[in-house]
């Protein structure tokens, strides 16, 4: 988009070389942390960098920066500048993590350096990373059970660790010794530290060659660039209100029952605002609570993946603005509120919410529920090694998109929380921990029907050996808000880690735990949901669902029951298959006039007949709406009246209207 130039200074030219010199500078101070950390998750991308001016306001971060972090460096950039205005230097260096003062969870843990040119103070650069470990109850600090923050690591509010050039190692020890992995906090500081560095020669170097001025007015314009893009973007917009509700899983504090998440968006001229202020009112009593950087950061994230070509910086915080209500809730939480799950809670349910809105005002780049970001860490003694170190199985999976406008969602993709967080390699985890994988593969059926289907999640196993006093946490949901579909697309699965499955002490553990004891020998396996579908199912070309057969994406059965197909083997090990016309006319006639009164069944019927096994999980969440204990088989009464109220407004409209635009709309105003 053409912007107009009235107001810049700065020639076209030179203008859009600096912008780029600044996008291209934190890439590079990406490339720094990612070739000289020291911590597996680091290296596995889960960090994010910014440029900053002299108020903290972000003049650029990188092209592939996490997701959860955007939206938050201005926050501790300006905490930083808040605390020590007045008496910053050249050469100094700042850490900070703290979730009050707008970070996200303790772990996010940033570094903080001002840029110096001939004595003038420029700006600052920032370099955050997600540590492996900052203490607390249980290793990886992803502490479910914790009832304030203090037992989930240690709070670090801004504090010197470079002054004027010198390295402040006892102020660095302090940190590191309060965590399991000390030398790899240290390494990973330093690797940051450096990041920064990188970016402050970089900016002197541009300061050589195009004059301090104008690096100056570049920093302020290229704000102001985006404003302006932004703005001219939604002012084609339709004017409007939308809203909707998303849930996480339960509050283990209040009982079974879905916690609500309601996002409303007004597009009003040239600006977009969201109001969180109806989302569930209070705290939950886990670490499922998101403090005020992480829910903005959802809001920005969300909508900057509908204008994915605008770069991203303070001016879109200008144009994009959030009501969070009342300090003390669930996406607004308070000191000493743990949150260190916030990203797999409150965010990605915002981030998804933000999607759902969107799908009516830009119907093109529709996408229906993504699976929700999952965290596994296996922590202990690694008998392997006479001196018995901390191990730590810091494990997360990709998983199904979902199904967008006209195709398909993505299989085994990066969650919306970080696109490109890397999956780790066995090889390397194998080296450092005493976990063999098992498997890691599709899993058939994941992914939520359509007429476009959602993406495929998969399955991951391990088994631990060398080992002792060993707990496995884990962080999740969507275990009973399963992901869900769109425009009358059904749900995937749901989320939950299986011990030992198929044997005789097999336990069932579910999405979320922390510090489960574990022997030598066990077998961990979880799933990562698919993404939920895309319109109506048995609209689906038939040809489309034969594909998905053959290359094992469906199973012949959930051909039938998803999509009303009915397939005849012929030679499975030749991929031969029939598809019955006549048989596939009739169960989709069948399938049409029940469907809708199959959520009305008797819960607790259907609950008794999934005890007996003769209905599966997928038979109960996408036939019937009812959402059991899914170890046990205990109805889960009140949270299946809230998932069939889910359907009968998200999906059964859209079976019966010829149109998506004929069906139900979230517009309100």
């Amino acid at each position: 988009m053409k912007v107009n130039n009235q107001g810049f200074s700065l020639d076209p030219v030179t203008f859009e070389v600096l912008k780029n010199a600044y996008v291209n500078i934190v890439d590079q101070m990406a490339e720094q942390i990612l070739r000289t950390c020291y911590s597996f998750v680091i290296y596995s991308r889960d960090f994010s960098s910014a440029l900053c001016d002299p108020s903290g306001d972000t003049i650029m971060q990188g092209s592939g920066d996490i997701a959860a972090h955007v939206g938050t460096l201005h926050y501790t950039a300006k905490a930083v500048i808040k605390k020590f205005e007045g008496d910053i230097h050249p050469g100094d260096a700042f850490v900070i993590n703290d979730v009050y003062q707008g970070g996200t969870h303790f772990n996010d843990t940033r570094i903080f350096a001002p840029m110096f040119y001939k004595g003038e103070l420029l700006g600052f650069a920032q370099a955050n990373g997600h540590w492996a470990d900052v203490g607390g109850a249980v290793p990886g600090s992803f502490n479910v059970n914790a009832l304030d923050h203090m037992a989930e690591g240690l709070r670090i509010t801004p504090v010197r660790v470079y002054s004027k050039g010198v390295y402040l190692s006892d102020v660095a020890e302090l940190i590191a010794h309060n965590t399991r992995a000390p030398m790899d906090i240290i390494g990973d500081l330093q690797a940051q530290t450096e990041a920064c560095r990188l970016a402050e020669r970089e900016v002197q170097r541009l300061c050589d060659k195009y004059g301090v001025d104008t690096i100056k007015t570049s920093f302020k314009e290229v704000q102001d660039y985006v404003e302006v893009m932004t703005r001219q973007r939604i002012l084609g917009l339709p004017n409007g209100t939308w809203e909707t509700t998303d849930y996480i899983d339960v509050d283990p504090a209040a009982g079974e029952g879905l916690v609500p998440i309601k996002v409303k968006m007004t597009i009003d001229g040239d600006s977009v605002h969201y109001d969180l202020s109806g989302s569930h009112p209070k705290t939950i009593g886990s670490f499922l609570n998101c403090c005020y950087g992480g829910a903005f950061a959802a809001i920005v994230a969300g909508t900057k993946m509908q204008s994915p070509d605008i770069p991203l910086n303070s001016g879109f915080y200008r144009v994009v603005t959030v009501d969070l209500g009342p300090i003390g809730t669930v996406i607004n939480a308070d000191w000493p509120t743990p949150v260190a799950g916030f990203a797999s809670g409150p965010f990605e349910k915002i981030m998804n919410s933000v999607f759902e809105l969107w799908a009516e005002i830009l119907p093109e780049r529709a996408m229906a529920c993504t699976f929700n970001l999952e965290y596994l860490l296996i922590g202990g003694r690694d008998t392997r090694h006479a001196e018995k170190p901390y191990f730590m199985w810091y494990d997360w999976m990709v998983g199904g998109w979902g199904a967008r406008n006209g195709r398909d969602g993505w299989s085994a993709t990066g969650p919306v929380f970080g696109v490109q967080l890397g999956t780790q390699p066995f090889e390397g985890q194998e080296r450092l921990s005493p976990v063999l994988t098992t498997c890691h593969e599709l899993r058939v059926d994941s992914g939520g029907p359509g007429e476009f289907r959602g993406g495929l999640g998969v399955e991951k196993g391990g088994t631990l050996y060398a080992c002792e006093r060993t707990v496995v946490s884990y962080c999740c949901d969507r275990e009973r808000s399963v992901t869900w579909g769109l425009w009358g697309g059904l749900p995937s699965l749901p989320h939950g880690v299986w011990v030992n499955p198929g044997a005789e002490n097999e336990r069932y553990l579910g999405s979320l735990f922390s510090g489960v004891p574990l022997n030598q020998g066990d077998t961990v396996t979880r799933p990562s949901a698919g993404g939920g579908g895309l319109g109506d199912p048995l609209k689906r070309d038939l040809s489309r669902v034969m594909t998905d057969v053959v290359e094992g994406y469906v199973s012949v059965e959930r051909a039938k029951k998803d999509y009303g197909v009915i397939i005849r083997v012929v030679d499975a090990d030749l991929d031969e298959y029939q598809i019955d016309e006549n048989g596939t006319l009739a169960e989709r006639a069948r399938i049409a006039a029940h469907r809708a009164g199959w959520l009305d069944e008797d819960a607790e019927k259907i609950a008794a007949l999934y005890r007996g096994k003769k209905l599966d999980m997928f038979d109960l969440i996408r036939q019937y709406g009812v959402i059991v204990d899914w170890g046990s088989g205990e109805l889960l009464h009140k949270t299946t009246s809230q998932f069939r109220e889910m359907l009968k407004r998200r999906t059964v409209p859209y079976w019966s209207a010829a149109s998506q635009n004929e069906a139900a709309t979230l517009k309100v105003a």
